[in-house]
């Protein structure tokens, strides 16, 4: 009677066992799920920012001047069309960078203005605009040199200038020079490394105060298409400099350019986000073992609870592979189904930020003022995959516990 009594709690008990385990399976699968979507999203908003202020490729020229001053590479259209030629290209421009001083009644401030044209990544600014209009407007319908400008909105706050409002520069060249721009655009990327340190203004406003022609400028600013395609490209872009390089030697003896990418100029930036790769990386691997860790458990508790049923399928002649692979099918399934509504959860809470970004963020300190959602499919498809398989293997060592069990003990204790 005892015997039968302590059966019918050990039934009671896998009830609950499984649903446990499920449970802590969707969890574990609903965290992972969230981690990379927000992994993915936070990296790819701050690799936005970073590219759109300094671009994927800078083609400028070789010294070892590293101020705002530079000196003018002589850009003509032999290299652009080698360089517009090469796969993966998405734009190729000209730009300057030049010093200077903004002074108000109030203040001053040191700014690097970038001089662009209309083949400028418009979208980028765009999509960092607070007030106004981008200065890509500007440039594209005028024959002239615009005197518009766009500051961060620190800047212009620091300095109270309004849109419409004169700015007044200072250039410290053989002598100050002074020019007053127009106000058009105020921008906020929440990155304050850039946001205090760049303004824009029209690509020809620089040539004229450097004395440059109209094929000089600081560089060439490269943008492609797929951010993973990067060094690819640039050994592409490499080789067509050189080529260009080799032609126009006896024309230009004294040029010598230099390709840098993105993550050559922004070592420190990127090597901050592939740390966070690693962050993830252990999150995903704590959570994978203790989903597996509880499946183990699960198991065990399976096997014990039904120690009668093994000892009667022995009996009749069945092995213990074919018991064991009957178990470990038990917990697959139940693996299987937390999975299930685990991506169903995470996937939901993604879904629900990345429409409306409910979960702010203090740009202050992660640049970002919303909890960024990116979904990338293979990613997602991988995790999942290596999660099943992962927990799946983790079950075939427990299983063994099945040829622990001797067919008589087990219909005895029934």
């Amino acid at each position: 009677m005892g015997q039968s009594t302590e059966g019918a709690q050990n039934r009671k008990l896998s009830g609950p066992v499984v649903k446990v385990s499920t449970l802590a399976v969707a969890l574990g699968m609903a965290v992972m799920t969230v981690a990379i979507c927000i992994g993915t999203g936070f990296k790819k908003e701050i690799r936005q920012k970073i590219v759109g202020f300094g671009s994927n490729i800078v083609i400028t020229q070789f010294d070892s001047n590293k101020s705002y001053e530079t000196n003018p590479s002589t850009i003509d259209s032999l290299i652009t069309e080698n360089i517009n030629h090469i796969s993966g290209i998405s734009r190729v421009t000209p730009y300057i960078i030049k010093a200077g001083i903004i002074k108000t009644k109030d203040a001053v401030q040191g700014i690097a203005l970038k001089g662009v044209d209309f083949g400028y990544d418009s979208l980028f600014i765009r999509s960092i605009l607070s007030e106004g209009k981008i200065l890509h407007d500007s440039c594209a319908i005028s024959e002239r040199p615009t005197d518009g400008i766009m500051l961060s909105t620190s800047i212009a706050n620091l300095m109270g200038i309004k849109i419409g409002d004169p700015v007044r520069i200072y250039f410290v060249q053989n002598n100050i020079r002074a020019r007053k721009f127009t106000l058009i655009g105020t921008y906020n990327s929440h990155f304050t490394e850039f946001d205090n340190r760049y303004g824009f203004i029209d690509i020809r406003q620089l040539r004229r105060l450097n004395g440059w022609e109209e094929n000089q400028a600081t560089g060439l600013e490269i943008g492609i298409s797929d951010f993973d395609d990067l060094d690819e490209v640039a050994s592409d872009v490499l080789h067509a400099v050189m080529r260009y390089s080799d032609a126009a030697s006896n024309d230009m003896p004294n040029q010598l350019l230099r390709i840098q990418t993105i993550r050559d100029t922004q070592a420190q930036l990127f090597a901050w986000l592939d740390l966070l790769d690693m962050n993830i990386l252990v999150i995903l691997a704590l959570i994978i073992s203790v989903a597996s860790l509880n499946m183990i458990s699960g198991l065990l508790i399976l096997i014990l609870e039904n120690t009668t049923t093994i000892g009667l399928l022995k009996t009749m002649g069945a092995k213990d592979k074919l018991i064991r692979h009957i178990f470990i099918r038990m917990a697959i399934s139940i693996i299987g189904k937390g999975m299930f509504w685990g991506n169903i959860l995470g996937l939901g809470i993604c879904a629900v930020q990345y429409f409306t970004g409910l979960m702010p963020l203090d740009p202050a300190n992660y640049y970002l003022d919303h909890v960024p959602i990116a979904f990338e499919w293979v990613d997602l498809l991988g995790i999942n995959i290596i999660s099943l398989v992962i927990t799946s293997l983790a079950l075939i060592g427990p299983s063994y516990v099945v040829a622990k069990i001797r067919p008589a003990s087990a219909i005895r204790m029934d």
